[in-house]
């Protein structure tokens, strides 16, 4: 019996494979499901700032690139295009973010933090700090440091070239 010939009658639970049990062997259910874990408990701690982590690693980008293309900045943190622009939309809203046109290609926009931007960056910075901290002596330096270690070479293309 396969997983493809499990047959349920209509409003029962699906019949159990003997020894299976595929999502704790998953390593993408396993990394989506540390993710979403950590997302909330750094969202709680980024809370006082009224920014979301993602909304934080979307700014510490934009600062640490200056000011990229939103192709650029997409690229940089492996997220389409519609993505991108999506997520940015709030930090437009509140001005945190300006996006212009390209001065040497206008099909282009540039991603810019505003003052208020760079202001509350830092602001969330010294949270997003806090929460690092108590990261790392929940799981400790040396495991923090070997898994974001790890996680660099799950999202580097020689990584996507190979699988």
């Amino acid at each position: 019996m396969n997983a493809r010939s499990v047959v349920r009658k209509r409003g029962s639970a699906p019949e159990r494979l003997a020894g299976t049990d595929l999502l704790n062997h998953c390593n993408n259910a396993a990394l989506r499901k540390a993710a979403r874990r950590l997302g909330r408990l750094y969202d709680a701690a980024l809370q006082p700032s009224g920014l979301r982590a993602t909304q934080y690693i979307l700014l510490a980008q934009i600062y640490d690139l200056g000011c990229p293309t939103m192709a650029d900045l997409a690229d940089s943190l492996i997220m389409d295009l519609s993505a991108t622009r999506h997520s940015l939309e709030p930090l437009v809203r509140d001005r945190l973010v300006r996006l212009r046109v390209d001065e040497k290609d206008r099909r282009a926009r540039r991603v810019t933090l505003t003052p208020a931007g760079i202001a509350k960056f830092k602001e969330a910075m010294q949270l997003w700090r806090k929460a690092q901290d108590r990261f790392e002596r929940a799981f400790g330096s040396a495991r923090a440091s070997k898994l974001r270690s790890e996680l660099s070479a799950l999202s580097s293309e020689p990584f996507k070239e190979i699988f």
